[in-house]
């Protein structure tokens, strides 16, 4: 979710260029974004204070950044922070609003508001630097030339993943009018996902063929993407691409909706109270029988796209 806000931050400030430190296999999510240069670690080579101070220094020593960004607020980059700060850099980190989404996901709490949106958080950042950004919210198509539908059934958690009974005939639905692409990954939905191309006309399984690359290109090239609220929603949002996005334990209301999409094109259980119940989808259902995802009737997806 940072790269289509870096590109809008770095389209208003132009003078600026960006470090961007994070896993190696990310990279080309920023590829095409000027003034961000990209650099790759293996978190597996930094373990702990000492190697976390060692990659400090090493990325002080080949950067000399003026100001830190810390657009993750997690323990190693709470460390990170220390460090700098002891090194007398100016260390800026994104306000998560962990109270404001701890209430959000109280099931006894009836009043749910949208809370800001977590691209803003990150801008957010840049401007407490004393940038300017505002930033458009529109998606930004990369390829003109459109055809099929793209489907990711598969999330990491089981709060926010589709009974997989229900996608199967989703899929089966559209099939009948639309070319139909499935992505995923792992050895598992690979299989189940070459299974479904066997036994639907229409479909082609994607998973475990393509570079993470190859996997924007072809998410570029989709007249619509349909994903839970997982990584492929925001790939979509990353190249342009309409996503009907499907929500179980989650909600849009915490921020996460990918860029540029719009909430007219979100698919969920709008009638219970206890929703959302969790940020990320990771908590079991309090009720027992996950009825935001069991309940949901798939005819509102077709509807979206049909």
């Amino acid at each position: 979710m940072t790269a289509p806000v870096f590109r809008e931050f770095l389209e208003q400030n132009p003078d600026v260029e960006i470090i961007m430190v994070s896993r190696k296999n990310f990279e080309s999510l920023f590829s095409d974004i000027p003034n961000v240069i990209f650099k790759g670690i293996n978190l597996d080579d930094y373990k702990g204070i000492f190697g976390l101070q060692r990659l400090a220094n090493e990325l002080i020593k080949e950067f000399h950044p003026d100001m830190i960004a810390n657009l993750h607020d997690v323990i190693r980059t709470k460390i990170l922070d220390k460090i700098y700060r002891r090194k007398g850099l100016k260390v800026f980190k994104i306000n998560k609003g962990k109270e404001e989404k701890e209430h959000l996901t109280d099931i006894w709490n009836l009043n749910k508001v949208q809370l800001r949106k977590t691209v803003e958080r990150y801008a957010d950042v840049f401007r407490e630097m004393s940038f300017k950004v505002e930033l458009s919210h529109q998606l930004r198509p990369t390829s003109t030339n459109k055809s099929g539908i793209g489907f990711a059934p598969f999330a990491q958690h089981k709060g926010k993943m589709l009974p997989l009974e229900k996608s199967y005939e989703l899929v089966k639905i559209l099939a009948q009018k639309h070319k139909i692409y499935f992505f995923g990954g792992g050895k598992e939905e690979t299989e189940t996902l070459e299974k479904w191309e066997s036994q639907i006309p229409n479909t082609k399984s994607l998973s475990g063929k393509l570079s993470l690359t190859e996997e924007l290109n072809k998410i570029s090239e989709l007249e619509l993407m349909i994903s839970m609220d997982s990584a492929n929603m925001h790939l979509a949002s990353l190249m342009g691409t309409r996503c009907v996005s499907i929500w179980g334990s989650t909600h849009p209301y915490a921020g996460f909706l990918g860029f540029g999409q719009s909430e007219d094109d979100v698919v969920q259980v709008s009638d219970l109270t206890c929703r959302p119940c969790s940020v990320f989808g990771d908590k079991e259902c309090y009720r027992g029988d996950w009825a935001c995802l069991e309940e949901l009737n798939i005819q509102k997806i077709v509807d979206k796209i049909c």
